[in-house]
């Protein structure tokens, strides 16, 4: 399982022109699932990813997580992260898990996700998305499992 998570002022998704989902201080999560990625992997990055403490403190240090500051996630499936383009000019997706895999995964995330943020939105798997974010700081972390 690999997430590229943003830490953003403000960010939406948009399918055919509707925001299909928003928040607004907090992440956008890009999720990317493979082969052999189950419970463990998906328990272990909701439980990273709401623990994480990445926003300022009075002192400007990053000491505080998701729910000190009441932030939200917009997560979003993204199979182009286990692209590799190691050879040729095509990129292989092979490494990426197929839909009848990945959705229940991916829903799955969610779920857990939301038992532990404040508030959680969503893309829509498979659609052609348009995500728009504004990256705070900017931080951004590669987090994989």
């Amino acid at each position: 399982m690999r997430v590229l998570l943003q830490r953003v002022s403000r960010a939406e998704v948009r399918i055919d022109g509707r925001v299909a989902g928003g928040v607004g201080a907090g992440f956008v999560l890009l999720v990317g699932l493979t082969h052999g990625d189950g419970e463990e992997q998906l328990v272990w990055m909701a439980d990273k990813v709401a623990g994480l403490r990445l926003f300022g403190d009075a002192e400007g240090k990053m000491n505080l997580a998701l729910s000190d500051v009441g932030g939200g996630c917009l997560v979003v499936s993204q199979f182009t992260l286990y692209g590799d383009a190691g050879k040729g000019r095509r990129p292989s997706f092979v490494d990426a898990a197929r839909p009848e895999v990945a959705v229940p995964l991916y829903e799955r995330f969610v779920t857990l996700l939301r038992q532990r943020v404040p508030h959680v939105a969503t893309g829509e798997f498979g659609a052609m998305m348009e995500v728009e974010l504004v990256n705070d700081g900017p931080v951004t972390l590669w987090i994989e499992r």
